[in-house]
């Protein structure tokens, strides 16, 4: 979907918008980052002609518009998610064999995932709906390796908030200078993209220092 589309989508249709992109851009590369950023500049009051409403009902407050905007986010990517864990669980690989082109997951890009989650565990799910890029080919692989889908809703519940809230507050609190933020748009990309595989470091480091830990405290 072009650039234009999805900002006229979301400018049109507020929360429902984001909540029906969020859904598909669980599975597949949806722009997931410009819906957030959009729906918060929304919230924040950057165009004259759009607002958030629910059930026909205006949101008078910035900051209501911004949680809603949020929630909604958050709501769709998640119901999003576990729609392509129960498609990677019951289609598995044949299936992706098949149509994975649609999802636009390739033989490649599931190998990839496979290393990801053997080497990184249970933080690759996390912080996969964290990063930029990647967090669309979290889900499916997860079905397919088996992650229990309550362990898999709690994992992804922190990374899927963090990244939906974090650029959704990022669109708000420009407000009236999203235009610029439109123009620049890639900065704001590669900024969230380095934050993000920052913080992955990080919690890799803890996750394999605890896990050294408590072998050696098992081995004596």
């Amino acid at each position: 979907m072009p650039v234009a589309s999805i900002t006229s989508f979301v400018g049109n249709h507020g929360i429902y918008a984001v909540f029906a992109l969020m859904i598909a851009a669980a599975v597949v590369p949806a722009a997931s980052e410009l819906v957030m950023v959009y729906g918060g500049a929304v919230a924040g009051g950057a165009f004259v002609s759009a607002h958030v409403s629910v059930f026909g009902t205006r949101i008078g407050s910035h900051a209501w518009a911004f949680v809603a905007i949020a929630l909604a986010g958050v709501a769709g990517n998640l119901l999003g998610a576990i729609g392509g864990w129960l498609l990677g669980r019951y289609g598995g690989r044949a299936f992706l064999e098949r149509r994975g082109r649609w999802l636009h997951v390739s033989p490649a890009r599931l190998e990839r995932a496979e290393r990801w989650f053997a080497r990184y565990d249970e933080p690759a799910i996390a912080l996969g709906f964290v990063v930029p890029g990647l967090r669309s080919f979290v889900a499916i692989p997860a079905g397919i390796f088996e992650v229990p889908l309550v362990r898999f809703v709690v994992l992804a519940v922190p990374g899927i908030a963090a990244f939906c809230f974090g650029l959704a507050g990022a669109g708000w609190a420009v407000g009236s200078s999203y235009g610029r933020l439109h123009h620049d748009f890639r900065y704001v990309y590669i900024g969230v993209a380095v934050v993000a595989i920052g913080v992955l470091a990080y919690a890799i480091l803890r996750y394999r220092s605890n896990r050294l830990a408590r072998r050696a405290g098992s081995a004596r």
